[in-house]
């Protein structure tokens, strides 16, 4: 259970359900009657994947990736980034869009967006729900769909964890207190 002595809410479920639409709207239009592949990133990316890929109005290929760049216990990134889980697919003549839900330092980012371009694909593209812009060390990735750009503070829900948990919260929630 969430302690709301120590957070509170950031957006809310509709801010989110708007903001989704927003980025299914305009992937929509950009990637219509085009070959798109998704590569969604796990674990944090699930349920804004799987929100995102219902309101898409196409039939995509969908691939999801697993990377870790932060220790059990942090809440910043370590810096170096590991690859725990890979895509199967034959990325030569697909659009390629990354579903992140945040993109903190974009380390992580940019490894896989540097690694997906060497597979030959149409396109490569990237889909956030937030960006902590500010925050980033890897700024060489283009992110074509931010659903908002957010400051700096530690974020549970909708997918986004603390310790591997609170990822099923329908809300978005900041930590009051982050030490």
């Amino acid at each position: 259970m969430l302690d709301e002595r120590n957070f509170s809410k950031y957006l809310s479920n509709h801010e989110i359900e708007v903001l989704v639409q927003s980025l299914a709207d305009r992937i929509n239009k950009d990637y219509k009657g085009k070959n798109l592949l998704l590569v969604a990133v796990l674990k944090g990316t699930i349920i804004f994947a799987a929100d995102l890929i219902r309101k898409l109005e196409m039939d995509p290929e969908i691939e999801f990736v697993r990377m870790t760049s932060y220790g059990k216990k942090s809440r910043a990134s370590s810096g170096t980034v590991a690859f725990l889980k890979d895509i199967q697919s034959d990325l030569r003549g697909k659009h390629v869009l990354i579903i992140e839900e945040i993109i903190d330092s974009g380390r992580s980012l940019e490894f896989l967006y540097e690694r997906l371009k060497k597979a030959e694909p149409e396109s490569v593209e990237v889909c956030t729900l937030l960006d902590k812009s500010k925050k980033r060390v890897a700024t060489d990735v283009p992110v074509k769909y931010v659903g908002r750009v957010v400051e700096d503070p530690f974020l549970v829900g909708y997918g986004l964890d603390l310790e591997e948990k609170f990822r099923n919260l329908k809300d978005i929630h900041y930590l009051k207190y982050p030490n």
